[in-house]
């Protein structure tokens, strides 16, 4: 899923009172540690899967006010499943994102102008130093891949992926999961899911994902109304997980 999605778009926008109601009531499953303070802002390392759940199922990553309203204006939120160095690659982006859109300039134009700056410092990395000659000339997929989840005989091949190197050389928005009708650089026939995704969440996202392909190969729909479609059984699913195992097995029957 894309994270540029824009907050207004989903049900969290008309109900933000009951949500800011519900994070006071539940600080203590939200909040699990402190990270940093910088720039006058709390860094807090925060139970995303919770929060994608009870709250808001298109927080992934991390987040900041004025792209989740729900967020305090002060603080900036990151999820537990980040890898620890990836964290401050997450601080630079949303310093720039917040003091941007704190000036006026609307989420898109905040985003990319964070996405580059938030490229030059993966860029300084260990791990885009050590694998950047691989990349140079073509996408080798020994180095993304890292393990053969599901092998859905000759349709469909769901990989678990290495998300620090697809966000470092392919792209950086890439989170939870994703497949080749929406990236060009995702074979047609698999679906990749972030390996910095809990286990308990990683059938949930693969529905969604299963979902949204279908809907983009077989009914022609546009990514954004497929994933609209793909979020509303996504959100059912987190709040009916013993259903989880029914749907997605119906998902498989319909690739």
């Amino acid at each position: 899923m894309k994270e540029e999605e824009i907050l207004k778009k989903t049900k969290i926008f008309g109900r933000l009172k009951q949500v800011l109601h519900k994070i006071k009531s539940e600080q203590k499953k939200i909040y699990l540690k402190k990270f940093e303070e910088i720039a006058g802002f709390s860094v807090w390392i925060v139970n995303g899967k919770f929060i994608r759940k009870n709250i808001c199922e298109d927080f992934v990553n991390f987040g900041q006010h004025y792209h989740f309203k729900f967020i305090p204006k002060n603080e900036f939120w990151i999820d537990k499943e980040a890898r620890h160095h990836e964290m401050y690659f997450y601080v630079e982006h949303l310093l720039i994102e917040n003091r941007l859109m704190a000036q006026g300039t609307n989420y898109s134009r905040a985003y990319f102008k964070a996405i580059s700056a938030e490229k030059k410092e993966r860029a300084r990395s260990s791990v885009f130093k050590k694998l950047k000659n691989f990349f140079k000339k073509k996408k080798p997929l020994n180095k993304i891949h890292k393990k053969l989840w599901i092998n859905n005989k000759d349709k469909l091949s769901v990989w678990i992926v290495n998300g620090e190197v697809v966000r470092d050389f392919l792209d950086v928005a890439f989170t939870e999961g994703s497949h080749g009708y929406i990236d060009s650089f995702i074979p047609k026939d698999e679906i990749w899911i972030d390996d910095d995704i809990f286990v308990s969440e990683r059938k949930i996202i693969l529905i969604h994902e299963l979902h949204e392909r279908r809907m983009m190969k077989n009914k022609k729909m546009k990514y954004l109304q497929a994933h609209k479609l793909a979020t509303i059984i996504e959100d059912y699913c987190r709040k009916h997980p013993k259903k989880v195992n029914k749907i997605l097995e119906k998902e498989f029957c319909l690739v």
